[in-house]
């Protein structure tokens, strides 16, 4: 026998709210959750992706300095919204891919248009044949986040938590992006720095589709006992950041992005010498 629908299941139904609405998974709990808790970290994600979305208008309307400020504005979302997820136990496959979709916005064409628009887009100056250059080092950067997002999808069940395969988009943002804000801050115009930034660009989609590790920190047990200088950290890396954060945070991702290659190089000097 069939049971009735009502209208307000169906809407529903065609939404797909997060794919899990109204199911458990916990053992005792009784009833459906409330669908706020399971709105709550695709809130965060639609935060991340506005902030991603801004940074590309105000790109175009000549507002560079706000347009790299909303990366990182976007990476704070994007280290959030995974978190409150598993918080608050809501995981979900539709909050997966959403997360991913707003990765690719935030990460991947937010910076390379951004990029493009302070000093890749005045390369046309030098000639026609420049021009298209500075446009396919915006689009390489693009298309190397969207490749290096789909190999984390497929493989993130697969692979050694503790690292990343290639440099993680949101780091590389944080080159490209902090390249622009520390060009701003200096009042230096962008096509005076248009040969550093766009070998940093390029250099960024590379790492990013390469397979060298990078550390993940996925290791660290916020939940355990810590050292009282671990505690620390935080509150010296915020006063760090506050007295120059273009020159502080394009420095750190600078130096986390090459960290891979300097350990993948101390690897294999090891492997090397044990050979010998």
């Amino acid at each position: 026998m069939h049971t009735p629908v009502s209208p307000d299941q169906d809407v529903e139904t065609e939404l797909g709210i997060d794919e899990q609405v109204g199911e458990t998974d916990d053992i005792g709990v009784e009833g459906p959750r409330r669908r706020g808790i399971y709105l709550l970290p695709n809130l965060f994600t639609t935060a991340g992706l506005f902030a991603g979305f801004y940074a590309i208008v105000a790109a175009m309307a000549g507002h560079f300095q706000p347009a790299a400020i909303a990366v990182f504005v976007a990476m704070i979302m994007d280290g959030l919204d995974g978190r409150i997820a598993r918080l608050t136990h809501t995981e979900s496959a539709f909050g997966k891919e959403y997360d991913s979709l707003s990765d690719m916005v935030s990460f991947g064409l937010a910076p390379a248009l951004v990029m493009y628009e302070w000093a890749f887009k005045d390369m046309v100056n030098f000639g026609w044949a420049w021009g298209k250059i500075g446009w396919l080092g915006a689009f390489f950067y693009a298309i190397a986040a969207a490749l290096r997002l789909a190999r984390f999808n497929v493989r993130a069940g697969i692979v050694d938590k503790r690292y990343f395969q290639g440099l993680p988009s949101p780091a590389a943002a944080g080159i490209v992006a902090g390249t622009v804000w520390l060009g701003v801050d200096l009042s230096i115009p962008g096509p005076a720095l248009v040969i550093p930034a766009y070998v940093l660009t390029v250099a960024a989609g590379a790492l990013m589709v390469s397979s060298i590790g990078y550390y993940s920190f996925k290791d660290f047990n916020l939940h355990g006992r810590v050292p009282f200088s671990t505690i620390l950290i935080v509150p010296i890396a915020i006063i760090v950041i506050s007295f120059s954060p273009p020159d502080v945070l394009f420095t750190v991702f600078f130096l986390y992005a090459c960290s891979g290659p300097v350990l993948a190089l101390w690897r294999l000097r090891r492997r090397l010498a044990h050979r010998k």
